[in-house]
């Protein structure tokens, strides 16, 4: 079984953010945010990241362009938002799944994000899920105060969410799966990017 992590910087300093890097043993960070820059937190800039993570021996590898959640592809785009669905779909995205797959074979790996729940973010609605897929791969998240969670703890917290954690009438309600995937569609529809947004890393959400 291989593992790979998850991890967003909004509620860290860099030296935390380093520092829990040591503690999961991660040996490669793979960035997915589409602009790999920080107003608000400048020492996670690309270039001054990679230069702190080299310093401890962990390589970095940019993957916005293949797995960012604000893709420059009109076609990821209905009614002026990015559809995860369609997204996960494109052979770009595709491409960078395929790369992490054969990343873990050589490193420990955590993809990098900026928003502090993974609930919130692409990494685990969109990126998380597709890996999650693979056979022999666990994925788990590292939260802000330094727990990990599994991803099916995640996908609980997400049903939950959405009211769709406990099991329907059997023989006339939803599978476990169709509920699940039906809480995806509803997150991925409340933190997708809008074209006409201009926010840096953070997601808007909108009310369920």
């Amino acid at each position: 079984m291989w593992e790979i992590f998850t991890i967003g910087y909004s509620s860290h300093t860099l030296q935390s953010f380093c520092a829990l890097l040591n503690q999961y043993g991660i040996t490669a960070v793979a960035d997915v945010r589409s602009n790999p820059h920080s107003k608000f937190k400048p020492e996670f800039n690309r270039g001054h990241l990679t230069v702190a993570l080299r310093k401890m021996g962990i390589a970095y590898v940019f993957l916005g362009n293949q797995c960012g959640a604000r893709p420059n592809m009109p076609g990821c785009y209905i009614d002026g938002a990015v559809d995860f669905d369609i997204l996960g779909h494109r052979p770009e995205f595709q491409q960078g799944i395929k790369r992490l797959h054969e990343g873990m074979a050589q490193f420990r790996v955590a993809l990098m994000c900026a928003e502090k729940d993974p609930i919130m973010c692409h990494r685990m609605v969109l990126v998380s899920r597709h890996l999650g897929r693979i056979s022999h791969v666990n994925v788990r998240h590292i939260l802000g105060d330094g727990r990990c969670e599994e991803h099916c703890e995640a996908e609980a917290r997400l049903l939950k969410l959405f009211d769709l954690a406990s099991e329907e009438l059997p023989g006339f309600g939803r599978s476990y799966e169709e509920r699940l995937d039906e809480a995806y569609r509803r997150q991925a529809e409340r933190i997708a990017h809008h074209a006409d947004e201009d926010a840096e890393e953070t997601v808007r959400v909108k009310h369920a």
